[in-house]
């Protein structure tokens, strides 16, 4: 038995015949490992539409880009299409003078067969502070209202006060409420600590986990294990978030699989590899014949990718996507660092002058991290934790501390896993106090305020949570906005 399909390289076309072995002579694979988990279908969540390319364009691709793809996209079989969250809102906004709600129903009226996800930053939303439970409640309705299915909710320090709000109105909402558990790796993250964590979202009523390793951090073996556990200890679906930035990726899903993973997330070939996912084609050929056969047909993929090879092709004659990047990076193995992480770094090294000093920023980063409590390196601790290193580097160790470090070892952004010790915390803060409290019990409503701030220009109520979280950005988008709409009168 063989399957052909027909695929798309450098714009010539080749036939491919991927021979099968004869169902007498298969061996049974689910027989191989007494450990294994039973048969069960993988689902895939595609990620081009928000991680991948924000991994590998700064989320750049337009929704104009996009939209010939959706109809090919939406008869795959997908379980899901991450397609907002994250960084795309900000990047609508700030870069492409789009509106990200807007974004959101064009792809909700074109996909009807497709669950819709997105990423939300628990308290901070889609920002880099915590928000009043107002904002965060508006925010999941009108995301919920405008076409997403599921919400998959995370914080930057595993701590399950600052997501809870949004879950439960997830919930409450008649949403799919996903949550996260942030991969890391530090003295006081264990399994035992991982599927705490999990215990206390599945108590939160969460219809799913997700494991997010933003940095590709996870092992095969450590995943299997990790997997294993999670699917002991709680009964809910298992899904895995991981880049391909140490090149670990791939055999950590399989690894993860095995161990009874129900969900893995990839990108779509154009847009797979280097800081992004593992490829999608790839993983649905890996496991197709397996007891873990994904359903999908790769010329169904194959299409899907040729509405994004040109898109890949403008981003790299732009320089948009550097080709130079696209390798694996054993820095991030080392050092734990995400590849946006890296690249603003060294950003922010090139405008001082002092790229020289690279390799002493990333030996500064673990040191940074520890001393703040080894928060995973998420945003926005990635951010926080990465640019305290750049600052320690030129001017001395918390010389000057940025009002995000401070803010941090306040308690102003939740708690860490391991409290911030005194002397840090005098080199940092000195005598200032700290909070213990759910950052956000601090917090009065903030709806009202905005609702006031913005109704010169806001047309929608969606307008006022856009300039909630980004407001000098929204309120120039706006105008803009306004000025296209006069001009076309």
């Amino acid at each position: 038995m063989s399957n052909k399909f027909s695929m798309n390289v450098g714009g010539k076309s080749f036939d491919v015949e991927i021979e099968e072995i004869g169902a007498g002579s298969r061996p049974d694979l689910a027989s191989l490992s007494s450990n294994m988990a039973p048969a069960h279908k993988v689902g895939i969540m595609e990620t081009v539409l928000r991680d991948a390319q924000q991994s590998l364009i700064a989320t750049r691709m337009t929704t104009k880009e996009m939209e010939p793809a959706f109809e090919a996209i939406d008869s795959v079989g997908y379980h899901s299409i991450e397609m907002w969250g994250g960084a795309t809102f900000d990047s609508c906004l700030r870069f492409l003078h789009e509106d990200p709600w807007e974004r959101l129903r064009t792809v909700r009226h074109a996909m009807k067969h497709t669950k819709l996800q997105m990423l939300l930053r628990g308290q901070n939303v889609l920002g880099y502070k915590n928000y009043a439970d107002d904002v965060v409640d508006a925010f999941v309705e009108k995301s919920l209202k405008n076409g997403i299915d599921i919400i998959r909710v995370f914080d930057a320090l595993n701590d399950m006060r600052n997501v809870e709000r949004a879950i439960r109105t997830t919930k409450k909402l008649g949403g799919n409420a996903q949550g996260c558990i942030v991969y890391t790796i530090a003295p006081t993250y264990t399994v035992d600590k991982y599927v705490g964590i999990a215990r206390e979202l599945e108590q939160m009523g969460v219809d799913s986990l997700a494991i997010k390793d933003m940095a590709g951090l996870l092992t095969p073996y450590a995943t299997y294990d990790l997997v294993a556990a999670l699917k002991k200890m709680t009964s809910l679906p298992i899904q895995i978030h991981s880049h391909y930035t140490t090149g670990l990726a791939g055999q950590s899903y399989l690894k993860g699989i095995e161990a009874g993973a129900d969900v893995i997330d990839c990108a779509i070939s154009p847009f797979a590899l280097a800081t992004s996912q593992p490829c999608t084609e790839t993983m649905v050929a890996a496991l197709k014949g397996t007891p873990y056969d994904t359903g999908i047909d790769l010329e169904a993929l194959n299409v899907v990718a040729q509405f994004f090879m040109p898109v890949r092709e403008k981003a790299l004659e732009s320089g948009l996507l550097d080709a130079q990047v696209m390798g694996v990076d054993v820095n991030a193995l080392i050092y734990q660092l995400p590849g946006g992480m890296i690249s603003n770094m060294v950003s922010q090294l090139k405008q001082a002058n002092m790229l020289d000093r690279y390799q002493e920023v990333l030996k500064e980063v673990p040191q940074v991290r520890a001393d703040l409590g080894y928060p995973p390196l998420v945003t926005p601790t990635s951010q926080i934790v990465g640019t305290q290193a750049v600052f320690n580097v030129m001017m001395g160790r918390y010389v000057q501390c940025t009002k995000e470090t401070k803010a941090l070892v306040k308690g102003e952004y939740g708690r860490a896993s391991v409290p911030v010790s005194d002397e840090i915390k005098q080199l940092i803060i000195g005598d200032e106090p700290t909070i213990d409290c759910r950052p956000a019990d601090l917090i009065e409503p903030q709806m009202a305020k905005f609702r006031e701030e913005i109704k010169e220009y806001a047309q929608q109520e969606e307008d006022v949570l856009s300039y909630a979280i980004f407001p000098q950005v929204a309120l120039d988008f706006f105008k803009w906005r306004k000025e296209q709409q006069e001009n076309k009168v």
